[in-house]
């Protein structure tokens, strides 16, 4: 269903939510793309300093209960709602509604990731129209729940996109390219913040919590909080190809000497999300250099620790996708921010070149420049000597 990439999902609010998360993680290492476009916006706050943004609320639920149609768009996202009968023919991408009080002609591109112009050219725009002559004359199927539809293309194929712009949104099950008939229809995801759920915009009070409850409850994990692991176990996120820990034998070395059970994370270990959520519960501490697989995060129990290995240029990103989330889910939160000579950019550029000493002025030169340099194009050394540090501060949120 859709064009391409730029894949429609439509499904019914009353499936279960995750039926096809199975096959976006097996996507996993076959997208690594970041949204570097947005983050143009932040360069002023380089640091990583973390900044949450104010909602405004308008006269959207007025309109609605009023005309029955009504649309509210943020920095974000666009979501419509209609509370009528609606018609979708998926081959033609459109909603018809059936409505006398309003006349509707509108498009939406139903990702929730509006302010990244790379996302936003991966996503096929859905067709909001008042029901006239050349809409469908029957339906294929009838449903007498809502249907909400949403794309699947913009960044998805990258873990942390999935949960981030598609799962926490809202993830339900895909259909064919048939017309249905539904007795109302939101258009769109709502998106508050990178892996978050903000409990005042949400009816009933919903918050990050309840989504790992949720999570808990769908993959059966047993282990609610890190006091019921007796002994503490590590699992390190193993990357092959980009941000690799060059010494990773000596990494686990250190770390099974400072009394962990260590568990190498690998991606052919990580295809299975039911089994690697399961070994994830049971973990005290995650490790792992910036970037998706950090995601796992929503399965560790309340009171376990993610530590961050931050790779040069990457600050921002590491503090607003996975730092500040991290308190949300109930995790401590621990970093390791790299000395440039850590990095494998070091010694491939010398210590004065921009790409060392002035990262912020090779993201303005746009994305291309930005994520072939520090995304794709550095590896790292870790001082284990300095890196102890941070491993044994993860052991004091442990209790040992």
């Amino acid at each position: 269903m859709g064009k391409g990439s730029s894949r429609l999902v439509l499904g019914t609010t009353s499936a279960v939510l995750l039926l096809v998360i199975f096959l976006l993680y097996a996507a996993y290492f076959t997208s690594d793309v970041t949204p570097f476009d947005s983050w143009r916006f932040h360069l002023s706050n380089w640091n990583g300093n973390l900044g949450r943004r104010k909602v405004n609320k308008g006269e959207d639920r007025v309109q609605l209960e009023t005309t029955g149609f009504s649309c509210h768009a943020d920095l974000h996202s666009e979501v419509c709602v209609t509370n009528k009968p609606v018609i979708l023919d998926n081959n033609a991408l459109t909603a018809y509604l059936q409505s006398s009080q309003v006349q509707v002609k509108h498009m939406v591109q139903p990702y929730a990731r509006k302010e990244d112009e790379t996302a936003m050219k991966k996503v096929t725009p859905v067709q909001i129209l008042t029901r006239n002559a050349s809409s469908p004359s029957y339906c294929h199927f009838n449903h007498d729940v809502p249907v909400v539809v949403f794309s699947s293309g913009g960044f998805t194929g990258n873990l942390f996109h999935d949960f981030n712009e598609i799962i926490i949104p809202l993830f339900l099950t895909s259909k064919d390219g048939s017309v249905h008939c539904f007795p109302g229809a939101v258009i769109g995801l709502k998106y508050h913040d990178n892996l978050a759920l903000y409990p005042t915009e949400i009816p009933g009070g919903y918050s990050m919590f309840d989504f790992k409850h949720f999570l808990r409850e769908t993959y059966n994990l047993k282990i609610k909080n890190v006091s019921e692991i007796i002994k503490p176990k590590l699992i390190l996120i193993s990357r092959p190809k980009t941000r690799t820990f060059m010494n990773e034998d000596e990494i686990v070395d250190m770390m099974e000497e400072l009394g962990f059970q260590v568990d190498v994370a690998t991606p052919n270990r990580m295809s299975n999300l039911e089994k690697f959520a399961e070994e994830l519960n049971s973990c005290s501490v995650m490790v792992g250099a910036h970037g998706a697989g950090l995601t796992n995060a929503v399965f560790l129990p309340a009171g376990a620790v993610m530590v961050q290995v931050v790779p040069l240029g990457l600050d921002w990103a590491s503090t607003n996708y996975f730092g500040g989330p991290a308190s949300e889910m109930g995790v401590h939160y621990v970093e390791y921010k790299i000395e440039p000579e850590e990095s494998s950019l070091f010694k491939e550029y010398g210590p004065d070149h921009p790409v060392i000493v002035d990262p912020k002025s090779i993201f303005l030169k746009g994305y291309d420049a930005a994520r072939a340099t520090y995304v794709d194009g550095q590896n790292m050394k870790i001082n284990l000597v300095k890196f102890r540090e941070i491993l044994l501060k993860a052991m004091t949120f442990l209790g040992h």
